[in-house]
């Protein structure tokens, strides 16, 4: 006691007080003992003069054993260079506050403290000395330097990590989720999250936002969410409670990982099971269908040769003829899909086009459809000349059945030089002004066995795309809804050497 007395005495004076009662040293000492912090007094020396009970408890020293002896006995040999800085802004009445640096306990462990140091100066105002306060901030730099890591973790995440509270409004964003939405941090922490759910969705959130609350966990749901630029993107999500100390439910993190490429390959992949069994139903439909449409041949054929009838029925059974020969060619192409009929060759676009009105002539004056024409002299196409056919015919059906009360189809055929590599490609434009395709339905055109159409198998357009594709050209489409400017535009574009180009990339 009568040395914590003394001790208590030392600071009192190095701090210019005037002792003048025991009852104020004693005072002084209680309040030095009892700190949690640990207090230390040097010289200017860098002598230790006084060392508390928490010093002894941070560093490991009793008193007695560290009193006296240079306060570079708790200073690491590569930060020793800090002590004379630090006497020097002493000495210049400076005052240091909440230092954070590493000292040495006892056993040679080291700890970060956080220091407070003060200049001592006698009732002269001279400096004579230094007070310390240290403490001990290792397990706050533990937790830091935890919260660092888990911030970089999380920042470095190639999957979009985001955090809301439970009204749904975002309070972190990470680079991944700017990377797949669009939007930085600052545009969107803050914001509702409602911000990226697209409008048909929206009412998933208030359900999730439900299950938070009770304190459960929402593994890999797949959803679709919006970009800035209004894309939609599909996600697998984990959403997570966020606790506080208490445990209490205050928040959500939430886990999106970008799974377009995987649901891109589930359609192929039901695509393909689509083409299996339609596959398997063209077979079983054309060996049904090929035997009656040779009889149904061969007796018109047979009339054509029956001089018992006049002209006109000999042409119109020609006729008949020919049209049984169309069908037989549809149906093989609509039911071979992808399969080759007879040898490639060059042909013109445009007589093929001029081939198909020919055949739609009935049904176009019935309908009082009016056709417009715009020919540009062009090349001829290496291909399949039935199949391209089959293409623009049921470009031209679709745009008659789009016009039931009469209106306008255009053609035209323009050379279009500026295609993949610089080679040569036919643009073939099939336009009608009728009431137009929803927008709901436009990326489902060219589905199999879709259809917007009150009859039909729905295989049309997905056919078309197919052959469109063999000959290593693109069909496009755009349509409007809007009054007054209703309509739509299928644009195909085909390579002049399309199917021998594609044999050669092939091989």
């Amino acid at each position: 006691m009568a040395e914590k007395l003394e001790q208590a005495s030392n600071l009192r004076a190095l701090n210019g007080f005037d002792i003048s009662g025991e009852e104020a040293v004693l005072r002084l000492a209680a309040i030095v003992e009892s700190s949690d912090d640990a207090i230390v007094s040097k010289d200017l020396n860098g002598i230790i003069t006084s060392w508390n009970a928490a010093a002894e408890r941070i560093f490991g020293y009793r008193a007695e054993e560290i009193i006296g002896k240079s306060v570079l006995v708790i200073i690491p040999p590569e930060l020793r260079e800090e002590e004379p800085e630090i006497l020097q802004k002493l000495r210049a009445g400076e005052r240091i506050d909440h230092y954070v640096t590493e000292r040495m306990r006892k056993n040679g462990s080291r700890f970060s403290v956080s220091l407070t140091i003060s200049p001592i100066k006698d009732r002269f105002g001279r400096v004579i000395g230094a007070s310390k306060i240290a403490r001990d901030v290792s397990e706050q730099s533990r937790v830091e330097e935890a919260r660092s890591r888990l911030a970089a973790i999380v920042d470095s995440s190639d999957d979009a990590i985001i955090s809301k509270d439970l009204n749904g409004i975002i309070t972190s964003w990470n680079a991944a989720a700017e990377k797949l939405f669009g939007y930085r941090a600052q545009e969107i922490v803050g914001k509702s999250v409602l911000s990226i759910i697209p409008p048909e969705l929206q009412l998933e959130e208030p359900k999730i936002l439900a299950k938070l609350r009770s304190g459960e966990r929402i593994d890999h749901h797949e959803t679709e969410r919006l970009k800035k630029d209004g894309q939609k993107v599909w996600v697998s999500l984990t959403i997570s409670p966020i606790r506080d100390s208490s445990g209490k439910v205050i928040g959500a993190s939430k886990i999106a990982r970008d799974i377009s490429e995987r649901k891109q390959v589930q359609d192929a992949l039901i695509q393909s099971e689509k083409l299996a069994a339609t596959g398997r139903m063209a077979a079983a439909i054309a060996h049904e269908i090929n035997n009656p449409l040779e009889a149904v041949t061969n007796l018109a054929y047979l009339l054509t040769l029956d001089p018992t009838l006049g002209q006109t029925a000999r042409n119109y059974a020609q006729m008949m003829l020919d049209e049984l020969a169309r069908a037989s060619e549809i149906t093989k192409q609509t039911l071979a899909f992808y399969r080759d009929s007879g040898r490639p060759m060059h042909f013109e676009v445009c007589e093929l086009l001029e081939n198909v009105l020919a055949l739609n002539r009935p049904n176009l004056e019935r309908r009082n459809i009016k056709v417009k024409r715009d020919y540009s002299p062009s090349e001829p196409i290496y291909g399949y000349a039935s199949e391209v056919r089959q293409v623009f015919a049921n470009l031209m059906l679709n745009a008659i059945d789009a016009l039931p009360d009469g209106g306008t189809i255009g053609l035209r055929v323009a050379c279009d030089r500026n295609g993949t590599n610089g080679e040569h490609r036919i643009r073939v434009t099939v336009a009608d002004n009728g009431s137009g395709i929803p927008a709901q339905n436009r990326k489902r055109l060219f589905q199999p066995f879709f259809t917007t159409k009150g009859s039909g198998n729905g295989l049309g357009l997905w056919v078309s795309h197919g052959i469109v594709q063999k000959h290593r050209g693109t069909i496009q489409m755009r349509s409007s809804t809007k009054q007054g400017r209703s309509g739509t535009v299928f644009v195909v574009k085909l390579p002049v050497k399309g199917v021998a180009a594609a044999r050669r990339t092939v091989a």
